[in-house]
């Protein structure tokens, strides 16, 4: 059962995520124009935002400690920054600046941060099988800790998604694997790439619980999460989630998405933020006023962190070979 304070620190924590990719969004288009040049700006290159999908990050992360590790796909910004990645750095990374988390020389979809065990990576379901090598190594360690795999319905149908079920299975290993069904492979539509309408039911081809968790909201998926993680903690081996949530903005940054039709409209209609902020509000457990100053406070914090990264160094040219793999 989820306390009031705990709803209330969901709703924060959508809130922060979300004005923090509207941040970027704004920022990334500002240099763009009036021709649209991937490559221009001070945020060159492609740009994934989860906008819709908060209640994955924040229900999932809700149930993991700083030692227990998340493997993220090419959309980790909710991820990373319900996991406790620092914003600053994260955002300085992303701006290709030396005080990010790599230096400036991952961008967003190569983003590291130890101290949190996160990491993400722009290869379809590459993170699946790294995050079964972290919870071997958590198995073999003899920790309680707990290793999770987020990765989107397209990377379902990927050999890496499959192998890894397999291993982890065989070996009863301490990993979670989400499943985050947005109902878009970049421009395909679930219905015309697999025959299967619940991904779950593949779990069970690998002997493992599964469940898929619909309706996009937090409560459900932080309840499903739950249990999954205190299974595996406890020896229990692996679990299987596939949550049902929402795509609103593009594939990337510059998708026109005119390959959506009514369906995007049906979108934004099921945005979960402001459904959860009406949903607390009309149960009394938030005011409108304290909802109202938890946005400010957010996106006063959001601020903060784009103008450290914008104010922070690139990278000297002389580095160019420091912190990469030879």
């Amino acid at each position: 059962m989820v306390d009031n304070d705990t709803r209330v620190d969901f709703f924060r924590q959508m809130a922060r995520i979300r004005a923090y990719e509207a941040a970027l969004q704004a920022n990334y288009h500002a240099d763009k124009t009036p021709q649209w040049d991937i490559g221009a700006g001070l945020i060159p290159g492609e740009m994934h935002l989860a906008a819709g999908q908060e209640p994955v990050a924040v229900g999932l992360c809700a149930n993991l400690v700083q030692e227990d590790a998340i493997t993220a796909p090419h959309r980790p910004h909710h991820l990373a920054l319900a996991k406790g990645v620092d914003m600053k750095k994260m955002t300085a990374e992303i701006y290709g600046r030396d005080t990010g988390l790599c230096h400036g020389k991952g961008g967003h979809m190569h983003l590291f941060a130890p101290e949190q065990h996160f990491s993400c990576s722009g290869i379809i379901g590459q993170g699946m099988p790294v995050a079964v090598g972290q919870a071997m190594a958590f198995s073999r360690r003899g920790t309680d800790n707990v290793a999770v795999a987020v990765a989107g319905e397209g990377a379902a149908n990927q050999g890496a998604f499959h192998e890894a079920l397999n291993l982890a299975s065989m070996w009863k290993l301490p990993v979670v694997f989400i499943i985050e069904d947005n109902g878009w492979a970049i421009s395909v539509a679930r219905d015309t790439a697999t025959p299967i309408k619940d991904g779950s039911l593949r779990g069970s081809a690998y002997g493992m619980p599964s469940q898929r968790v619909e309706g996009n909201d937090v409560e459900a998926i932080y309840e499903a999460c739950k249990t999954a993680v205190e299974r595996a903690r406890a020896g229990g081996g692996p679990t299987l989630l596939e949550i049902h949530t929402v795509r609103l903005w593009g594939h990337f940054e510059g998708d026109a998405q005119a390959y959506r039709g009514e369906e995007l409209n049906e979108a934004t209609e099921s945005d979960p933020l402001p459904a959860y902020e009406k949903r607390l509000v009309s149960a009394g457990i938030l005011t409108q006023e304290q909802a109202d100053q938890i946005k400010t406070e957010v996106a006063a914090e959001v601020d903060e962190a784009i103008e450290f990264a914008k104010s922070s160094p690139e990278p000297k040219p002389a580095d160019a070979y420091i912190h990469v793999f030879a």
